[in-house]
Parts: C-alpha cells; structure tokens; sequence
C-alpha cells in the first residue's frame, strides 16, 4: 500500500467493523498507507466515484 500511495495511487481499505479479520487493513490504516476507509458493503460505490471523478483520465483504464 504504501508503495502504491508514493506512486500516487488513491488507496482504499476495508473498515473494521465489516472486515472477518482487520490485521492488514489495521496496519495499512495505522502506517498512514491508506486515502479512504470504507466498509465491504460501500467498496464499489466509493471505488466508482473516485474513478467518475477522474474524469476522461478513466477512459484509459
């Protein structure tokens, strides 16, 4: 995460509350790793506004 974070990468980790085991999301989150927390339920809504916000940039994806 943290790589992706330095090569400007907007990251996202899964909350607490919906994760079966928060070990990974917990140290990306506590390192500082992470852009957005959200729960499992909310992921892809929260992943496609980031990418509708990008504009024509996501045409290229």
């Amino acid at each position: 995460m943290l790589e992706m974070q330095q090569a400007g990468a907007y990251t996202f980790a899964q909350d607490e509350v919906s994760c079966v085991v928060f070990g990974m999301p917990r140290e990306s989150i506590a390192a500082g790793d992470v852009s957005e927390i959200a729960p499992l339920s909310e992921m892809l809504r929260r992943v496609m506004a980031r990418l509708n916000s990008m504009g024509e940039r996501t045409q290229r994806v």
